[in-house]
């Protein structure tokens, strides 16, 4: 047999192998595909969202799970509040359905670490040092004294004016 020969057959295996390669992980990468009619969105983190002009009303599935917001220029912030999926309408003036998208919430995208004691749980931050943070399923205890001080926070930072005095 030819080095001619040997070689054809080579290039022949291997273009037979890309093509069954193609066929086979051809479905999959088909069904990998992002769906335009879904905007998925970490819990606690927020997406901008080009949408079409002429929007008047927005309706939020379930506001739980995501809260969309409209801005200037068509765009929505879409908030992730809790997991799951939901959807929103938009809506014109005459009542008519511009848009109906569906949302996805997944879990946090950084390194969580989740602390179990007894049935209270704790979430860690762990970028790159571990932090306390909050997330949806904490200890009741835990959840309601951060949201309490966070409030408080808001408030005092609102209320004072957003500044300290300065000292003589």
């Amino acid at each position: 047999m030819s080095f001619q020969s040997q070689r054809i057959r080579a290039v022949t295996r291997i273009g037979f192998i890309s093509m069954a390669a193609a066929m086979l992980l051809g479905p999959a990468l088909a069904t990998a595909a992002p769906d335009p009619d879904r905007i998925a969105v970490n819990v606690d983190q927020a997406k901008l969202v080009k949408l079409p002009g002429g929007i008047a009303t927005i309706v939020v599935g379930n506001p739980l799970i995501a809260d969309v917001t409209l801005q200037n220029g068509g765009v929505v912030v879409v908030t992730g509040k809790g997991y799951g999926a939901t959807n929103f309408i938009a809506l014109d003036r005459s009542g008519q359905v511009l848009v109906d998208r569906q949302i996805q919430v997944e879990g946090p995208s950084d390194q969580l670490v989740t602390v179990y004691r007894g049935i209270d749980r704790e979430t860690y931050s762990c970028m790159p040092v571990c932090q306390r943070r909050i997330t949806l399923g904490d200890g009741d205890a835990y959840f309601k004294t951060t949201m309490e001080q966070a409030g408080t926070l808001n408030n005092q930072a609102s209320g004072s004016g957003g500044g300290a005095k300065p000292q003589n």
